[in-house]
């Protein structure tokens, strides 16, 4: 791959977005030839089964069913827009990945983590990440920045015990592979945050 894999991940309320905002406009003003996406979603067919993935009315949909349609959104998504993209030197960036999955529906969900790997693996179509920027922000302080749980978000209207699980989560996969990861607190302002992020992967060579 030519160009440089940036996945951002985080629990709810952390400011992903504000961050990736301030990123792209980071990349604009520098000329830096960079493509911001999402997931669960990104391409029009991935964004239809987000919206089959987050509908509150699915409330009855299998903790199995849920991770195979984040897998299915991630390949088709890796497979039309991603891996083109850093083959022609894009510099990308996506609002969570494969590691959301395995915080989410591994470590919260119970899914065992062979089953979550090897989807997750068969998913990301041999694409590898670059560096994951991990905002670190526990859900409780999170769900009171951003004044609650968004009712029209199935996983975010989950209990605060499924969100300290996914926290936890979060934390486990960083120790498992801390060398590709790059950890925030973002205890200061979204400017400051943001300037942190913009060093820490100026030293990775992602900048």
């Amino acid at each position: 791959m030519k160009g440089k894999f940036v996945t951002i991940e985080g629990c709810e309320g952390v400011g992903k977005s504000t961050q990736l905002r301030l990123l792209k406009e980071y990349c604009e003003t520098h000329g830096i030839n960079a493509m911001f996406t999402r997931e669960p979603g990104g391409c029009v067919i991935s964004e239809k089964i987000r919206g089959v993935i987050l509908d509150p009315q699915n409330a009855d949909m299998s903790d199995m069913t849920e991770l195979l349609l984040y897998c299915a959104a991630r390949s088709q998504h890796t497979e039309t827009v991603i891996k083109p993209a850093l083959e022609n030197g894009v510099t990308v960036f996506c609002d969570r990945y494969s590691d959301s999955t395995a915080a989410y529906q591994g470590y919260a969900r119970g899914i065992d983590a062979i089953t979550v790997e090897a989807l997750n693996r068969a998913a990301m179509c041999g694409v590898k990440i670059d560096c994951t920027v991990f905002i670190d922000v526990p859900p409780d302080k999170g769900f009171e920045r951003k004044g609650g749980a968004k009712q029209t978000d199935r996983l975010e209207c989950e209990t605060l015990e499924f969100h300290r699980k996914v926290y936890e989560g979060f934390k486990a996969i960083i120790e498992k592979e801390p060398e590709r990861f790059l950890r925030f607190k973002a205890d200061g302002t979204k400017y400051e945050t943001h300037a942190q992020i913009v060093e820490a992967l100026s030293s990775r060579g992602v900048f």
